[in-house]
C-alpha cells in the first residue's frame, strides 16, 4: 500500500505542510489534514501519472490563493522595505564595545541552500507558509560571506576547515589544531607545528570557556578547539596506529582533559572513548559496539574529576534527568556525556534521557556567566552534516531548525552590547532544492511537474550525489511509491556514493554584537577567529585594548582612546 503523502510509520503526520494552511477550511470546508490526504490519495490511485499531478494542482487551486492576501497590495512590501531601511540607518551607530561574551555556532555542513530550506521548516511547523518566516539568525545585522578551502583541497573536510575559523590558520584537510605543515597521519610531522585557538585564548585571559555539540565531544570541529592532532579520527588510542602512539601523540579524547585544564563547561557524546577496551556502557548494557575503547586502561571521566581543585564542585553527568536535576549555582565544572558516540538526531531523540541541544545551551551559558570577566561557547549543530551526509534532509534540516533554537536561547540570556555572537558553517554540502514549487508547499514535497524525459514525479528536494540513487527496473525510482515525507528517507541523488560528499561554495557568517560589523564581505575562513579575538581583547593581538581593567567591561573603545587624550590634556596645561 502507498502511504499518503506525508504520513509516516504508523500513519504519524509528518509533513510540516499540513500545519501550514489554518484559512483552509474557511475557504473550502475541507480542513488542510483532509486537503492533504486527498491529494495523497490521487496520487496514490494515479499512480504518479500527469494526470495525478494536474489534480493535485486542481485541488491546490480550489483551495485558495498561494499567498497571503495582504501581500497582493504594494503598500505591504513597500512599508516592509522602509522598516527594513529604517533599521539598517540605525547601524550606522557602531558597537565597539570589548565583548565581555563570545558566543560561536557552527552549523556543521549548514550551507546557504540548508539555511533557506531550515527557514521554510521553521514557519511551516509554525503554521505558516514559510518562505516569509525569519530564522534567529537572519536577524543579525551583520552577513559575511566564507571561503572554506582547505589548504590541500577545494572541497574542504570539517577538520581542516574547524583549524581555520578557531585558530586562525588554514589547515591541511583531515588535520585539527595543526598548521598546514603537518601532513594526515604523519605523527612526526606534529610536534612544533601545534596552533592554538580562541578557547584557548579566552581562558588564558581568565574567561570561563565551553564546548557544546550534538556529535562525540572529540569529533572535528570540538577537538581543533583544544587538540593537536595529524588525524581527526584518532578518537582514543584504539583508533590510532601503533608508530604514532610510538612517536608521541596522543589521542583526542586525552587531549580534551590535559591540553587546556579546566575547561568549565564540556557536553556532546563519545562516552567510549573515555572507558578501558570493553567496557560495558552504562546506557546500552547488552551492546558490544557501544563499550570502551581505550587500550591504555585509564577512565578519562575519573581522571577529569580528579584534576579539579577540591574547592570546586566538578560533576559528570550521563543523563537528561541527572543534567536537569543540577543546582547550577553550585557547578563549577560540568563534563556531560550523554551517548557513546554521536547524539541522536533531534527528530529521534528520547526527550526523557537525551537533552536538546537548546537545553545543553542554557545549562552552560547559565555555569560560564558566573564569571565577572566573561565567557567563550562553542556550540555545534553537529549532526546537520551527518543527515544530509546519509541523504537523509529531513533530519538534517530538523537538526538545523534546533540549532536555530538555540540561537534565540542564547540571544535571551545575553546582552547584545557585550556578547558577540557569530552563526556560520564549516562548509557546505551538494543538498539543494527546486522545481519551480508553489509559494507555501511542503519543503519536504513534490515539484509541481512531472520530468519531461522519464515522465516520472520528483521531489523539491535533491541532492547531487549520494545514498539517494536508485534504478528500478533501468530507471529511476517512482517517488510516488514511497513515503518521501518519512524522516529517514533518503532523496534521489545524480550520482551513486554510499556517503554523499560536501559542497564548495562558500557559506555565510551572520554576526551581532561588539565589532560584529568587521565581519563583512568575503573573507577568508581563519579571519573568523582574529575577528572575535580583537572584539574582546584576547589572543595574540591585544595592542588596540587600552588596559586590563577594560576587558569585558562593556566601555567602548573610541571612548577609552577620548578619556586618554584628554587626561594628557589636563597634565599638560
Amino acid at each position: 500500500m502507498v502511504l499518503p503523502l506525508g504520513t509516516g510509520e504508523n500513519g504519524r503526520d509528518t509533513d510540516p505542510g499540513r500545519r501550514a494552511g489554518a484559512s483552509t477550511q474557511e475557504r473550502t470546508g475541507l480542513s488542510y489534514l483532509q486537503s492533504r490526504q486527498l491529494r495523497g490519495v490521487i496520487l496514490s490511485n494515479a499512480c504518479g501519472t500527469m494526470k495525478a499531478l494536474l489534480l493535485v494542482l486542481l485541488i491546490e487551486l480550489c483551495l485558495g490563493s498561494l499567498f497571503p492576501e495582504k501581500e497582493k497590495n504594494p503598500k505591504y512590501w513597500l512599508d516592509q522595505a522602509q522598516q527594513t531601511l529604517r533599521n539598517a540607518l540605525k547601524l550606522q551607530k557602531l558597537n565597539t564595545n570589548v565583548a565581555k561574551n563570545i558566543i560561536m555556532f557552527l552549523g556543521d555542513g549548514m550551507g546557504i541552500s540548508t539555511v533557506t530550506a531550515a527557514r521554510i521548516l521553521k514557519g511551516q511547523l509554525q503554521h505558516m507558509q514559510g518562505e516569509e518566516t525569519m530564522l534567529e539568525m537572519d536577524k543579525f545585522p551583520y552577513v559575511a560571506l566564507s571561503k572554506t578551502y582547505n589548504t590541500d583541497a577545494q572541497v574542504p573536510d570539517s577538520a581542516g576547515t574547524a583549524t581555520a575559523y578557531l585558530c586562525g590558520v588554514k589547515a591541511n584537510e583531515g588535520t585539527v589544531g595543526v598548521s598546514a605543515a603537518v601532513m594526515r597521519d604523519q605523527c612526526n610531522t606534529t610536534a612544533g607545528n601545534e596552533v592554538t585557538s580562541i578557547l584557548k585564548w579566552s581562558k588564558e585571559a581568565g574567561k570561563s570557556v565551553g564546548i557544546v555539540t550534538t556529535t562525540r565531544v572529540n569529533h572535528a570541529t570540538p577537538s581543533a578547539a583544544y587538540a593537536h592532532s595529524a588525524n581527526r579520527d584518532w578518537y582514543s588510542d584504539n583508533e590510532m596506529p601503533p608508530e604514532a602512539i610510538q612517536q608521541g601523540c596522543k589521542d583526542i579524547a586525552q587531549q580534551l582533559f590535559e591540553n587546556i585544564p579546566n575547561i568549565e563547561v564540556i557536553m556532546g557524546g563519545g562516552r567510549k572513548y573515555m572507558f578501558p577496551k570493553n567496557t560495558t556502557d552504562v546506557e546500552y548494557q547488552t551492546e558490544d559496539k557501544y563499550r570502551g575503547t581505550r587500550l591504555d586502561g585509564k577512565t578519562l571521566t575519573s581522571v577529569w574529576k580528579e584534576k579539579k581543585p577540591k574547592d570546586k564542585n566538578a560533576h559528570y553527568v550521563w543523563n537528561r534527568q541527572d543534567l536537569m536535576a543540577l543546582n547550577l549555582d553550585k557547578v563549577d565544572f560540568l563534563l556531560g556525556l550523554f551517548e557513546p558516540v554521536d547524539l541522536m538526531y533531534e527528530l529521534d531523540r528520547n526527550n526523557q534521557t537525551d537533552p536538546s541541544l537548546t537545553e545543553m545551551v542554557e545549562v552552560a551559558i547559565k555555569i560560564l556567566q558566573k564569571n565577572p570577566k566573561g565567557f567563550f561557547l562553542l556550540v555545534e549543530g553537529g549532526r546537520i552534516d551527518h543527515g544530509h551526509h546519509e541523504g537523509k534532509a529531513k533530519q538534517a534540516l530538523h537538526e538545523t531548525v534546533e540549532m536555530d533554537r538555540a540561537i534565540g536561547l542564547a540571544g535571551r540570556l545575553t546582552k547584545e552590547n557585550d556578547t558577540l555572537t557569530v552563526v556560520t558553517a564549516d562548509h557546505s554540502h551538494v543538498f539543494t532544492f527546486g522545481g519551480y514549487t508553489p509559494r507555501g508547499n511542503s519543503i519536504f514535497g513534490l515539484a509541481p511537474m512531472q520530468s519531461d524525459v522519464d515522465k516520472k514525479p520528483f521531489t523539491s528536494i535533491l541532492y547531487g550525489n549520494g545514498p539517494g540513487y536508485k534504478l528500478i527496473g533501468g530507471g529511476r525510482e517512482n517517488v510516488s511509491t514511497v513515503d518521501f515525507a518519512h524522516a529517514n528517507y533518503q532523496a534521489q541523488s545524480a550520482v551513486p556514493l554510499r556517503q554523499e560528499t560536501h559542497g564548495g561554495e562558500d557559506v555565510a557568517i551572520f554576526a551581532k554584537g561588539p565589532m560584529a560589523h568587521l565581519l563583512h564581505g568575503v573573507h577568508e575562513q581563519n579571519y573568523i577567529p582574529h575577528v572575535m579575538a580583537y572584539a574582546a581583547c584576547v589572543g595574540p593581538n591585544t595592542n588596540h585594548c587600552r588596559s586590563g581593567a577594560a576587558r569585558g567591561t562593556g566601555v567602548a573603545l573610541p571612548l577609552l582612546s577620548t578619556f586618554a587624550s584628554l587626561f594628557i590634556l589636563l597634565c599638560l596645561f
